[in-house]
């Protein structure tokens, strides 16, 4: 509010239209500076003027009450009354009203193959699309989330060709999902010197379509132990879906699709293939039919997007994948457009980058494979081991370890811009110092902890568990802080708390910036700066004091740093332990 109020003043006297000068408000680097700051280097060209000048005549111009303006170069910054404004922050800071349009976002995420293991590599796509999906669900959308298995392709031939050649019941009985990697790796090595297994899957896989007995009871048998396999993993990130529907559901939806491909003209054949040709797009052809007549990629992801709108009755699609399948998507929206489908404008790719492990990229084909599960279980101990040497007395440690170790190897991930690569060091993850989840997580058991000794000791501490228990939920009661008691002295804003109470009425602007740019990283970076300045803030000031006024307002602080970061967490799919 009261930035808004510093933009509208500055609308006024540059006379621009309502709303034009607060989102080019910036935060300053130095808290000295002030507390807001407007740059002025684009306006030189349009006033004709020195960018030094125009901050200085603005700050000689500026009036709104409570707010000091001043020119510093080519800015102008502003610096907030502390004892007029706080009551408006404290106020702010309590109120959790982010009101979305209810619209029903389909967001495709995770996707893992049928007969690989789940491995690091797979963790991208479901932290941050699950992370979507609740960023979503807070600010009052109906988001649905899919797992679109791969469970159909030319690799179930390759996976059948090698388990007929190489492979043993017994061994895939013990162990199916590193049996059915060891097969894969082979056939992949073979083929490279005997192309005719190439053709032998490709028949293979002909026969699974054509619905062959044998191959749809490999077929079966893989899906079966792959689920169990993956459901496991889900289990412990904490991730579920409300549909989960493998590329072989779309399989007798495909053939409207190629239909009304043809009836309305946009076939055409190349090389013995049928494709629908994006040349006034910059794009090659987009195909749809392999001159063996098999279906393809784009082919079901069509049939995908067709059953989203129509049946799940979705007004925006999202698709959490790799960068590597940007032009396939690009593609498929663009035949989408061409078919009349005015909502593909409403299709988005969310990209994101590699991740590697330790510096190597990840291969299933060559097996080069980290198994998720064997990172969590590495995270969890090594969170275990510094929790015992930090708090030997720790009650139910095992469950707290495995809250600490999952999310830390989910924050290392998140905490990235999710288009960037990400080399992943367990070693740096499980830290409890430095940009870690545990680091987060110790910060809301400390504040926590603050509340409890305050309880313990019968001293009122503002709204109290009832906010702190709903998280992400509209409504709490402002409490007792946000308003000066008659006959008592005004609390005396240092830095260190100030900082921390702007900071605090942040969360609904970093949750739609976040959504704005489908960025999960808005959200821990948040939750790290919350972390590090209440930290700031604990080791400057006595929290639970004999002066009942300061009393009040750090305990309100701590209160409240405390419900934001378990909000951040909670979106971010991590656990928020009361003690660590």
């Amino acid at each position: 509010m009261i930035v808004s109020n510093i933009g509208a003043e500055l609308d006024r006297l540059l006379d621009w239209e309502k709303g034009t000068a607060e989102p080019l408000l910036e935060q300053p680097p130095d808290m000295n500076l002030g507390d807001a700051a407007f740059p002025c280097f684009a306006l030189s060209k349009t006033l004709r003027k020195n960018p030094q000048l125009i901050a200085a005549e603005l700050a000689q111009r500026f009036a709104l009450a409570g707010v000091q303006a001043s020119a510093a170069g080519a800015y102008v910054n502003f610096a907030l009354d502390r004892g007029l404004h706080a009551q408006t922050l404290l106020e702010r800071a309590e109120l959790h009203a982010v009101q979305g349009e209810g619209r029903t976002i389909v967001i495709d995420l995770s996707s893992p193959n049928i007969a690989k293991p789940f491995g690091v590599g797979h963790l991208r796509s479901t932290v941050i699309g699950a992370a979507l999906y609740r960023m979503y669900e807070a600010a009052g959308e109906n988001p649905i989330s899919v797992n679109h298995l791969g469970d159909w392709g030319t690799q179930f031939g390759k996976q059948i060709t090698a388990y007929k050649r190489w492979g043993s019941e017994e061994r895939l009985n013990a162990s199916p999902i590193r049996e059915s990697l060891d097969l894969y790796v082979r056939f992949h090595d073979e083929a490279e010197q005997d192309p005719s297994l190439d053709i032998e899957a490709r028949d293979w896989f002909r026969r699974l379509e054509s619905g062959d007995e044998e191959a749809l009871r490999l077929w079966t048998y893989f899906v079966d132990v792959s689920l169990t396999e993956f459901n496991r993993m889900y289990d412990r990130l904490g991730v579920s879906f409300d549909r989960v529907l493998g590329e072989s559901f779309y399989n007798d939806k495909m053939g409207a699709v190629v239909e009304e491909l043809r009836a309305g003209g946009l076939l055409e054949e190349s090389d013995g293939a049928q494709v629908v040709r994006l040349d006034e797009e910059g794009m090659p052809p987009c195909l749809i039919l392999k001159s063996d007549g098999t279906t393809i990629y784009p082919t079901r992801d069509l049939a995908t997007a067709l059953y989203r709108h129509d049946v799940l009755g979705a007004e925006k699609l999202l698709y959490v994948v790799g960068a590597e399948q940007s032009l396939h998507f690009r593609q498929v929206f663009a035949v989408l457009r061409k078919m009349g489908r005015d909502w593909a404008e409403e299709c988005r790719h969310i990209p994101f980058g590699l991740m590697k492990f330790e510096g190597k990229k990840m291969s299933t084909r060559r097996g080069k494979v980290v198994f998720l599960e064997e990172v969590l279980d590495e995270a969890v101990a090594r969170a275990s081991e510094i929790m015992a040497a930090k708090n030997p007395l720790l009650h139910n440690r095992e469950a707290i370890a495995e809250a600490v170790g999952i999310g830390a190897i989910v924050f290392g991930d998140l905490k990235n811009n999710r288009i960037g690569e990400i080399d992943f060091s367990l070693e740096e993850a499980v830290q409890f110092e430095g940009e870690t989840g545990p680091y987060v997580q110790y910060t809301h058991a400390r504040a926590r902890s603050v509340i409890r000794k305050a309880q313990a000791a019968g001293l009122p501490h503002g709204s109290g568990d009832a906010a702190e228990s709903e998280a992400g939920v509209p409504g709490h009661e402002a409490s007792s802080a946000a308003s000066e008691p008659s006959g008592e002295q005004a609390y005396t804003w240092d830095d260190a708390s100030w900082e921390l109470l702007k900071r605090l009425c942040d969360y609904e602007t970093e949750l739609r910036r976040g959504l704005q740019r489908h960025e999960p990283s808005a959200i821990a970076r948040y939750a790290l700066d919350l972390a590090k300045l209440f930290n700031r803030f604990y080791h400057h000031n006595k929290v639970l004091t004999e002066v009942p006024r300061e009393r009040q307002i750090r305990l309100e602080l701590t209160r409240l740093t405390a419900q934001r970061l378990r909000w951040a967490l909670e979106l971010l799919g991590i656990g928020s332990p009361e003690e660590i």
